[in-house]
């Protein structure tokens, strides 16, 4: 689980921990808030990818706060149904044409919070697509992917404002920021392309290790533990 705080007035802080293994996640995420002054009757703005676990941790720790579904994953299951149509086009040119129309309308839709039109455009998309018979071999996928999308936005509906709105008044829409943020605090260390195995233990720590650096604490934690340690990196050694 990897986030980004983001204050009006104090500097950014980061979070990282493997959910299984810590034993308390809520009270490190409440940590981190208190240390940007957060006051317990402050109304916080929790932008998700729509997770149970982390939507679970948030709303534990602040009922009272708002829960925004982030548009970047919304955008993201809609691309990657374009792209099947794209397939389907070769295939069937009519039938790919108003699969794409159907979800530039959705697509609409949930970026202008109409959630009765965007859910009954997914309904009519899902049972087109049950309909379909042709030979491409991606309408398997493009079918499952459909109906994971319909689950999806049912299930986060009450997650979904107005996007547009939300753009007018130089509000966030999307978690990008949370998507580089993986990127900066994962980096490598987790890719499979490096070949590395990683226990719970041991990715439970390096990430704390990183977010620390990436927060520029990582040297007052250390000097918390070793007070002998200068603000040099020199160490004082007892005689």
């Amino acid at each position: 689980m990897v986030g980004k705080s983001i204050p009006t007035d104090r500097p950014d802080l980061y979070l990282g921990l493997v959910q299984s293994h810590d034993e308390k996640p809520k009270r490190r995420l409440h940590e981190i808030l208190k240390d940007q002054g957060w006051q317990e009757n402050q109304q916080v703005t929790f932008m998700t990818d729509g997770g149970d676990t982390v939507i679970k941790i948030a709303r534990d720790m602040a009922p009272a706060s708002e829960h925004l579904l982030d548009w970047f994953h919304i955008t993201m299951r809609i691309t990657v149904m374009h792209q099947y149509v794209k397939g389907l086009a070769h295939l069937s040119p009519e039938e790919a044409e108003e699969m794409a129309r159907s979800l530039r309308q959705i697509k609409g839709c949930l970026w202008n919070g109409n959630l009765h039109d965007g859910q009954a455009a997914i309904d009519d998309l899902v049972m087109d697509l049950d309909e379909i018979e042709t030979g491409y071999a991606s309408t398997k996928a493009l079918r499952k992917a459909a109906n994971e999308f319909q689950t999806y936005i049912a299930n986060n509906a009450w997650m979904i404002p107005n996007y547009a709105e939300r753009r007018r008044y130089g509000e966030r829409v999307s978690t990008g920021f949370v998507e580089s943020t993986v990127n900066t605090v994962v980096g490598k260390r987790f890719c499979k392309r490096q070949q590395m195995r990683w226990s719970k233990t041991g990715a439970h720590l390096m990430l704390q290790t990183r977010t620390r650096t990436l927060d520029g604490t990582l040297r007052t934690k250390f000097q918390q533990w070793y007070p002998g340690m200068k603000a040099d990196g020199e160490i004082k050694m007892a005689a």
